[in-house]
């Protein structure tokens, strides 16, 4: 197995998008460009930074117990 075949984000589903905008520091666009590329050579499907962002906060929001613990047993979100 290739390294870049153990990115934590795997293949990319397609899903209905809400557009945000958001600043970040140039050295995370340039890591998030860098994961991009690494990605695309993983999966064989040329994506960028934009499109990797929302997997990535939902894989993280994913991975975080505290946060889980808020959401209802039913597993739908609360209106905010």
């Amino acid at each position: 197995m290739s390294a870049t075949k153990k990115l934590r984000l795997g293949p990319l589903p397609k899903t209905e998008s809400v557009k945000l905008t958001f600043a970040c520091p140039a050295s995370l666009k340039a890591d998030l460009d860098r994961y991009a590329a690494l990605h695309a050579q993983a999966y064989g499907e040329a994506v960028d930074a934009m499109t990797l962002i929302p997997h990535m906060l939902e894989a993280f929001m994913a991975g975080d117990r505290g946060f889980k613990r808020t959401q209802p047993k039913n597993g739908k979100a609360a209106p905010a």
